[in-house]
């Protein structure tokens, strides 16, 4: 397969994760209880997910997903299966506007490598198996960046943060070619970390280490990790504001981090959020090469499910093609539905019909 022949991101495509459906959040409390095996829990998993992807398919997705479905929260349950990292439950949850999430977090314990026996990579064969050849099978996993996050790192199995990089780098290299082996032809990494870069009155470390530093740190992870992948692997970055039961953490335009990750990122394509007005305008987009990575446009909201404007979607479209080629553009939701195993305030139905709506909206747009 071509690097053109994937042509990833889609015109209509969406982040990832969909809502849970109550099946498999009781399978999950079951399983809790000792009522049922970890084999059912796996079966009722399978079954829905063969659901989803049909239900993907029929809306006229291109690239489809597993919704997430085993996992409880997106970046977790990956990092926490890397070698030298544990999840654990916090004193605290994250903060989000209006709320604190759930207490679950990862840590850095020894040395970081990517674990052969990832239970993601065996969970994606099984995944390709179910969409064959009808559609794009889409897997999306953490950011490297996001081992950066406050709290991660252990100064004592790393007095260096450049010897961390170093193996957070071979980690995502080793996990990359574990995909590729296994059939995966569209990768995304998602950040959320790239986000808190963004914020005013970013913080200085004790040790001098500022905003651009921090920037230029995560610039060198990825492109670094980026750096051998197979010409016919689509990779991805969702650059996400935070995503919890409808909830959003950090709000700003992208004008920070442009100027660096937008203009160097070695990335086919970007994910952006812009459903609403905390999300800025799109001038930061002027620092895409043009006939670069396609730039997907997140001005449909995944947050509740009353449908968008179509006039002014097309209207918004028209806008953004101003810093950045027609041609090179795609639309989806901000985010995924369900980051998380809670889920944001809409119904299944309000999720399919949104998604539908999006692949309806790209064919009247670019006729594709």
């Amino acid at each position: 397969m071509t690097k053109t022949a994937v042509k990833a991101p889609f015109r209509a495509d969406h982040v990832g994760s969909l809502l849970r459906p109550e099946r498999i959040h009781q399978a999950r409390k079951n399983f809790q209880e000792g009522a049922i095996s970890k084999a059912d829990l796996h079966q009722i998993e399978t079954e829905e997910i063969k659901r989803i992807v049909d239900k993907q398919i029929e809306v006229g997705l291109s690239a489809v997903t597993d919704g997430e479905f085993r996992r409880r929260f997106w970046h977790t349950d990956f990092q926490e299966h890397l070698n030298g990292v544990e999840g654990y439950v916090p004193d605290t949850g994250f903060q989000f506007v209006g709320e604190e999430t759930e207490r679950y977090n990862v840590r850095v314990t020894g040395k970081v490598s990517f674990n052969p026996d990832h239970p993601h990579v065996k969970e994606f064969v099984e995944f390709k198996e179910i969409v064959g050849d009808r559609a794009i099978a889409k897997q999306t996993i953490p950011s490297p960046n996001q081992l950066f996050g406050k709290g991660i790192v252990n100064p004592e199995v790393y007095p260096s943060i450049a010897e961390y990089a170093e193996d957070v780098i071979q980690t995502y290299r080793d996990a990359i070619k574990a995909f590729y082996d296994a059939g995966c032809r569209y990768l995304q990494l998602d950040d959320v970390y790239i986000a808190g870069l963004n914020v005013e009155n970013f913080p200085t470390t004790e040790d001098g280490k500022d905003r651009q530093y921090f920037i230029d740190l995560a610039l060198y992870v990825l492109n670094s990790v980026l750096e051998d992948k197979p010409e016919d692997l689509m990779i991805t970055t969702h650059l996400c504001r935070g995503n919890y039961r409808s909830k959003w953490a950090f709000e700003g335009s992208y004008a920070k981090i442009a100027p660096t990750l937008f203009a160097k990122e070695k990335v086919d394509g970007f994910f952006l959020e812009y459903d609403d007005d905390r999300s800025g305008g799109f001038e930061p987009l002027d620092y895409i090469p043009n006939g670069g990575p396609r730039v997907v446009l997140g001005v449909f909201t995944s947050k509740h499910g009353e449908l968008e404007d179509k006039a002014n979607i097309k209207a918004r479209i028209e806008e953004a093609s101003q810093y950045v080629p027609k041609d090179q553009l795609c639309i989806s939701p901000q985010c995924g539905f369900a980051s998380t195993h809670h889920g944001n305030l809409l119904t299944e139905e309000e999720q399919w019909n949104k998604l539908k709506y999006i692949v309806d909206t790209a064919k009247e747009i670019w006729g594709e």
